[in-house]
């Protein structure tokens, strides 16, 4: 069945959904975008990702820095909607919006809810060390992603799972998703089941500073840290006044010589290829890289800096 719908997004993750429900055939009478950020070198004005899909589809769009004027929502009203589609939009809908789509406004989130409300659940699962996640697609209500769930599909997280990799597979299940969803509402063929009140977790937003590797964790904590800020923030450590950032490593063993007596102290380069002992543990540098210059594997950083095993990265 065809319906008219309005969509909300802004970043990459909302585009797949949105190019699904135009080759669907679904009417979307309107978009709504976060409005165009200064970006890149010369901080010029750069329209959304979905604002560069609609005008690719030649749609509407709309980019109101607020929905909190009353003209805004009379505009949303005229629109004859069957629904909302909202996927990552960036503004919290007042309640009043709720309502006016004939089948409500659909949600696309990131996780199996309740666990992972808010704005990280990507990143959140993966520094957790949850074994999966998945695609909620939920009926919009005034709480923080309290809304019920009409319709769900799990994700396992792999043991070399990053954020990016989780980020594309979850976009193009949601944009799966959101199709069967509108189908199922509009035939009266699903029935939205109310969220439990028990395992609820929120994703907090992400900060620059979460990306700073301690070795004094464990090589498992950290490793789930990397896959977890990759691509964004990243991570990073300091050594000898620099902010070396570390694009890959991984969870290895410890050194033959190095496991005999007492464990090394966190940051102790174990051998020349690049192990360096962590709180429990040790992890294998992949790939570092130094301001202005490009990433190098783990054991070409080492010689670059004139480290030799016994040194100490904190």
């Amino acid at each position: 069945m065809t319906l008219d719908i309005a969509f909300m997004g802004t970043p990459d993750f909302s585009v797949p959904a949105l190019d699904a429900l135009v080759a669907a055939g679904h009417r979307i009478r309107r978009v709504y975008t976060q409005p165009p950020r200064p970006a890149g070198r010369g901080q010029q004005a750069r329209p959304s990702p979905v604002h560069r899909a609609a005008e690719r589809h030649r749609l509407d769009v709309a980019h109101p820095a607020s929905l909190k004027d009353e003209r805004e929502l009379a505009t949303f009203r005229a629109l004859g909607l069957d629904a909302a589609v909202v996927v990552a939009y960036g503004l919290i809908l007042p309640e009043a919006y709720l309502s006016v789509p004939r089948h409500g406004c659909l949600n696309i989130h990131a996780s199996l809810l309740p666990r992972w409300r808010g704005a990280a659940p990507i990143q959140r699962a993966i520094l957790a060390g949850d074994a999966e996640t998945g695609i909620s697609i939920m009926e919009m209500a005034s709480g923080l992603d309290t809304g019920p769930v009409v319709l769900e599909e799990p994700v396992p997280i792999g043991p070399r799972t990053t954020a990016g990799d989780l980020h594309d597979q979850l976009s193009e299940l949601g944009a799966r998703l959101i199709l069967e969803a509108l189908d199922g509402l509009a035939w009266g063929g699903l029935h939205p089941v109310p969220q439990s009140r028990e395992g609820i977790t929120y994703a907090h937003k992400l900060e620059k500073a979460e990306g700073f590797v301690d070795w004094s964790h464990s090589a498992r904590d950290i490793d789930r840290q990397l896959r977890a800020l990759t691509p964004w923030p990243g991570c990073f450590f300091e050594y000898g006044g620099e902010r070396l950032k570390l694009i890959d490593a991984r969870p290895a063993e410890m050194p033959v010589a190095a496991g005999q007596g007492e464990h090394p102290a966190p940051g102790t380069i174990l051998d020349a290829d690049g192990t360096v002992a962590c709180g429990n543990g040790a992890l294998r540098l992949g790939r570092v890289q130094r301001p202005g210059r490009k990433p190098v594997p783990g054991d070409a950083f080492l010689r670059g800096m004139r480290l030799q095993p016994g040194d100490c990265l904190r």
